[in-house]
């Protein structure tokens, strides 16, 4: 293998990196057609000004191309935490709703994450991944990366071949997070629904979005890799021939 990534973008600062990576996907939008398959979603501080720069050029569409890209639109979040209602401000379908769907006025039921209220927590997981593969599976997916190497919840260790299901939550990941929960790691919820790598490495293309010097560390790790890693599961991406790193100089800082 030729190591990761295929694509490399790289821009002095994360606002940049956003615009141009916004730009891209206005394009991709642009072209969208009814039908097409769904884009696959991200959350998380990483895709606050992602989404802030995309809305942004939105806005700047004709009344009636908007219309029509809402009418067709089609996505679905890569995960959403057990146990919080879809109102809860902490929850990620309110994050969705507050830095995309609000602002777009993109319908409900075209803007899809896990039910991580359901109280058949396997069943929700198990009928959301069978929602993507009746839409054909994901398109363009964007994804962040965790401190640990992990890609949506997708904890190490992490196989390949694991498909949309609930996950426990790491303690790094929890710390990570912990910023929405009040600072303290232990009131971040112990779970979540997660699409697996196998319904990320299904994706037409992927655009691994990494900024900030606290993700330097990480970063370094998964370039330095020359075959997946259960250990680091970002690292099954070599796998895929069209991934897209986008990099900030913080994130590509040397140690």
């Amino acid at each position: 293998m030729s190591g990761f990534p295929h694509q490399l973008e790289q821009r002095s600062t994360a606002e940049a990196l956003c615009d141009a990576l916004a730009e891209r996907l206005e394009d991709q939008l642009r072209a969208r057609r009814c039908g097409d398959r769904p884009l696959g979603l991200a959350t998380g501080r990483t895709m606050e000004p992602l989404y802030a720069a995309l809305v942004r050029r939105l806005h700047g569409w004709r009344t009636d191309e908007l219309a029509a890209l809402k009418a067709c639109w089609s996505s679905f979040n890569l995960d959403e935490y057990r146990g919080l209602a879809a109102s809860d401000p902490r929850s990620y379908r309110r994050f969705m709703a507050e830095q995309l769907g609000g602002p777009l006025q993109i319908p409900d039921a075209a803007l899809r994450l896990p039910d991580g209220s359901a109280a058949d927590g396997d069943g929700a997981a198990a009928a959301y991944g069978a929602a993507l593969a009746r839409c054909g599976g994901i398109g363009v997916q964007l994804l962040g990366l965790g401190s640990n190497g992990h890609v949506g919840f997708n904890e190490p260790p992490c196989e390949a071949d694991l498909p949309c299901r609930v996950v426990s939550l790491s303690s790094a990941t929890r710390q990570q997070n912990a910023g929405m929960f009040g600072g303290d790691p232990a009131a971040v919820p112990s779970s979540a629904i997660t699409l697996g790598l196998r319904e990320i490495l299904a994706a037409e293309e992927i655009h691994l979005v990494v900024t900030g010097a606290a993700k330097a560390a990480i970063l370094r790790r998964l370039l330095a890799a020359t075959q997946p890693d259960p250990q680091l599961p970002a690292s099954w991406l070599l796998r895929h021939s069209r991934v897209w790193l986008w990099a900030d100089a913080q994130a590509l800082s040397p140690p």
